[in-house]
């Protein structure tokens, strides 16, 4: 049984105020945590933009 989880990196960005807060309620309401929704966003994006780049 493979429990290894997927490799992740820190990474920092800035934000406007109107964003976080609207990230932080969709977050909320979908049950994820903030970097959890972030990455989850940026996954569709990239795979709306440029094919299927999930290595799940």
């Amino acid at each position: 049984m493979n429990t290894q989880k997927p490799l992740k990196s820190k990474v920092s960005i800035t934000l406007d105020e109107d964003v976080i807060k609207r990230i932080k309620e969709l977050a909320e309401a979908d049950d994820r945590n903030f970097s959890q929704y972030i990455n989850l966003v940026l996954k569709k994006h990239l795979e709306k933009t440029s094919g299927d780049t999930s290595q799940e």
